[in-house]
């Protein structure tokens, strides 16, 4: 048992060493992760320090029995709290990153990442459990023959290791050689490709709003709608690709691989332009497919989806729950993620490192603080108002000419929307009778500072977030008229009471 003890301190040392050393090597990817993890930026910086601090001491305390005992509390509250983090974000339907090992492995989080921490965390509670006296034997004592033991079991350590990064590695060769394909691809072209009219792969409609309305031929001529492809009440995955696009033919191996391993939880759905005949040889020769043809980019427009290839996930419910993912890179990305999370978790919905670059001041899921004010009507709006039915928040400002450009359809749009549509609440500064004039029935809210509406999401003017029915977020912060539209579905996507 004295031995037993000391190869878990041994065991959980050389864990909590490697881990703080790796998090110290990449602390902009371990901010990230605490970012990702809903932690605010304030937080999260001196976090992405103190943790790494933090489990090299505990490391280190392990290996001497007069302070192992305090080490063993130590690793056993980290890890019941990375467990208790994990869980969480998995009942909330999202999988970040775990940054666990920081740049040497780092993985969504999964019921993999949640097991591999509970199965770390039983040594550590064991010599929690041992108390301060029963830490096993000391290194000092330890004789030759318990040497040579320890030695053969770090070596086949070492040896297990090895093997895991070395197919870590063979993985990345395999990108890299794809990446090498696609080059040859492009330099035998010899053409310059233009995109004049491409945008910032950044863009996009944020998460939470509806899918813009679908109505393109597929490749029997069939026109297919939103009502069709989430007719069977699973995500889809848009991929815009071209026949003509080189980077799509080097990915072309990739989308079959992740047909099969999806097949049965998401629908991969292609969006192309040509002819049918060019789309069949590149993307559905299996006849599975379901490949759509546009006349130029009008669809692919309208979600932002400016490049090709890029991808875009949209939930059972017909509401985008992805960035748009621009280039091999961030589709991988985004893949991995999918085929890592539960999609059946309400709130499931994936951020990319290529997203829209927005600071985000509310995370989609998350409760809505407590407020109360008052409207210039004397209605008093409190949070608890908010619950029963879905809301759109809007933030305003007299003074933003992109806001009188909306005015009259917004007031219009308070006017005509019907029973199934979100109620409306007006944050907005300036001068009250103005404001009356307006003669809008859904209530605004004067809020000068904009103290409230920061909490609540607010980016800018013009911009809106969703509030659902329990009082939480239900989008991103829609910045500008056009997606502010998309969140109720007045983007070619009609919305329940319309």
């Amino acid at each position: 048992m004295e031995l037993t003890l000391l190869g878990f301190r041994l065991i959980l040392a050389g864990i909590f060493s490697v881990a703080g050393a790796a998090k110290l090597a990449d602390i902009a990817g371990s901010r990230k992760a605490f970012a990702d993890f809903g932690i605010p930026a304030s937080i999260a910086g001196p976090l992405a320090i103190g943790l790494p601090v933090a489990e090299i001491a505990i490391a280190v305390s392990l290996l001497f029995v007069q302070s192992s005992w305090y080490g063993s509390i130590g690793a056993t509250a980290l890890l019941a709290g990375f467990i208790g983090g994990m869980a969480y974000q998995m009942a909330k339907g999202k999988a970040p990153d775990c940054h666990c090992f920081g740049q040497l492995h780092s993985e969504p989080v999964s019921p993999k990442s949640l097991i591999r921490n509970v199965v770390i965390l039983a040594p550590a509670v064991v010599l929690s459990l041992a108390g301060r006296s029963g830490q096993g034997l000391s290194i000092a004592n330890l004789n030759i023959e318990t040497v040579e033991l320890f030695a053969v079991f770090g070596c086949v350590g070492l040896l297990v290791a090895g093997g895991f990064y070395l197919r870590k590695i063979s993985g990345k060769q395999d990108q890299i050689m794809r990446r090498i394909e696609l080059l040859e691809l492009l330099s035998s072209d010899g053409n310059v490709i233009e995109r004049k009219d491409a945008g910032d792969p950044r863009d996009g409609l944020p998460i939470g709003a509806y899918l813009p309305e679908l109505n393109l031929p597929d490749l029997n001529g069939k026109l297919v709608t939103n009502d069709d492809i989430f007719a069977d009440g699973k995500p889809a995955i848009f991929l815009f690709v071209s026949p003509t696009c080189t980077p799509c033919q080097a990915m072309a191996p990739m989308f079959d691989e992740w047909a099969a391993e999806l097949d049965g939880r998401v629908n991969l759905v292609f969006v192309s332009s040509g002819t049918a005949e060019s789309n069949i040889k590149k993307f559905g020769g299996s006849g599975k497919n379901t490949v759509l043809l546009q006349n130029e980019r009008e669809f692919a427009d309208l979600v932002y989806a400016k490049w090709t290839p890029s991808a875009l996930f949209v939930d059972a419910e017909g509401k985008v729950a992805s960035h748009v993912g621009a280039g091999d890179a961030a589709i991988i990305e985004l893949m991995d993620k999918v085929k890592a999370s539960d999609l059946t978790q309400e709130f499931t919905y994936f951020k990319l490192s290529t997203g829209n670059g927005i600071i985000a001041r509310t995370s989609v899921g998350d409760e809505i603080p407590e407020f109360s004010i008052d409207a210039i009507d004397g209605r008093t709006v409190t949070s608890d108002d908010l619950k029963g039915k879905t809301t759109l928040l809007a933030f305003w400002s007299p003074t933003c000419p992109f806001c009188a450009q909306m005015m009259e359809e917004i007031k219009a749009w308070d006017v005509a929307k019907g029973a199934g549509d979100p109620e409306l609440i007006v944050f907005s500064n300036g001068d009250i009778e103005s404001h009356r004039q307006l003669g809008m029935r859904s209530p605004i809210v004067m809020d000068p500072e904009h103290e409230l509406a920061g909490t609540l999401g607010m980016y800018g003017t013009p911009s809106a977030i969703l509030i659902n029915e329990d009082g939480r977020f239900a989008s991103e912060t829609a910045i500008g008229a056009s997606n502010i539209w998309a969140l109720v579905g007045r983007n070619g996507k009609k919305s329940g009471g319309q």
